[in-house]
């Protein structure tokens, strides 16, 4: 049946599917892939999008990154395969500015950036989003795992039905107004299996594909080598120091380093273990300390994107779960707003490694629905 008893079709719009035009971001894997298949099975008017994000040449032709050459090809492939048309986009320099950019210069003020956050916000939700409108597109849809439901107030975003897949912490920069133009297929899968299966029913090439594990333009997790070549000096040694300043011993540069981390110090002959707890690029400096020093309990956020109903700093406190990191679950909180956009969140529970740099996403205690975040900074 193409409409529901509202006059809506599967994507909640109000046309049959053959009259609907859907733009589906295609990063070459097998979640956007299924989304194309499945929507032109279902009689939309479908149009392949795939970003060329960035080309370091021969590095790319690896397995596991998105948007390299390989990728590319993959996503043509199903393309030709499925019968509807595909563009490949060149967004590289954008994609320098708006994400590689800002990554190096976290890293190096030793926060644990996120680009893939960045990267959404920037780059697919924004200028490609736009480029889906320029195409007359009725909505883009994504392979990411997440929900979006409407609600009285209009689209809300949902963490996705498995657990394991959602990807909510990555999507909370997500406005409204881009919400109600998004669509996410497969958030109410029940598990990636499920995926796989409907890419072999479709035939497609990539039913098998390994899923990418890395930053797209870090190969293998190597973050030290990409910031060396963005940043040259930062790899320069210094010193590691106690938190009252004594000089414990020396490092071969900062960027080798990340917060919480307690391997390959090469501190000896301490009697309790220690801990990175503070990155000084300025001076060089890693800074060690007990796991105490770790634990925090208030955690400054900025830049916050409220998905919430009501304006933001409506409320004095409000309680909610927050995640501080993508691979901890949420834990309860209370937000207490300081303006639209910056807030204090105070963790019941003290959290260890709390690190500038990454999002504090806010979820609502008392089901899957995702009220927004913001960006952890270190404060006044």
């Amino acid at each position: 049946m193409a409409l529901d008893h509202h006059g809506l079709n599967s994507l909640g719009l109000p046309k049959p599917p053959a009259e609907t035009r859907v733009v589906v971001a295609m990063s070459g894997g097998v979640d956007s892939s299924v989304v194309a298949a499945m929507l032109k099975e279902e009689g939309y008017d479908v149009v392949g999008v795939t970003l060329q994000l960035y080309d370091h040449g021969a590095a790319l032709a690896r397995k596991g990154a998105c948007c390299a050459g390989q990728d590319i090809h993959d996503a043509r492939r199903v393309a030709e395969a499925m019968g509807f048309p595909h563009y490949v986009l060149d967004y590289e320099n954008m994609f320098r500015e708006a994400v590689i950019d800002e990554f190096a210069d976290a890293y190096l003020a030793g926060a644990t950036p996120v680009p893939c956050i960045r990267c959404n916000e920037r780059v697919k939700f924004k200028d490609l989003l736009a480029t889906a409108r320029d195409l007359d597109a009725d909505c883009m849809a994504t392979g990411h795992y997440i929900q979006r439901k409407m609600g009285a107030n209009g689209p809300e975003l949902h963490s996705a039905a498995d657990p394991n897949r959602d990807q909510s912490y990555f999507l909370f920069s997500t406005t409204p107004e881009q919400l109600a133009y998004l669509r996410f297929p497969l958030g109410h899968l029940a598990s990636k299996a499920e995926t796989r299966a409907l890419a072999a029913k479709y035939g497609l090439s990539v039913a098998d594909k390994p899923d990418s594990q890395d930053i797209c333009f870090v190969p293998n997790g190597d973050y030290a080598s990409v910031i060396e070549k963005l940043r040259p000096g930062a790899a320069d040694p210094g010193e590691i120091v106690d938190m009252d300043g004594n000089v414990l011993g020396s490092h071969r540069g900062v960027i080798h380093y990340t917060i919480g981390q307690r391997r390959g110090l090469g501190i000896g002959g301490l009697e309790d273990p220690l801990y990175v707890v503070k990155l000084d690029p300025a001076t060089r400096r890693v800074v060690v300390g007990p796991k105490e020093a770790l634990s925090t309990r208030t955690v400054p956020v900025r830049e916050i994107n409220w998905l919430g109903d009501g304006d933001f700093d409506a409320a004095a406190e409000r309680p909610v779960h927050v995640r501080i990191r993508s691979t901890r679950p949420p834990r309860p909180a209370v937000i207490r707003p300081l303006s639209a956009t910056t807030a204090e969140v105070e963790l019941l529970d003290p959290e260890e490694g709390v690190s500038p740099g990454q999002a504090c996403v806010f979820y609502d205690p008392d089901g899957s629905r995702i009220l927004g975040g913001g960006w952890i900074w270190r404060g006044n």
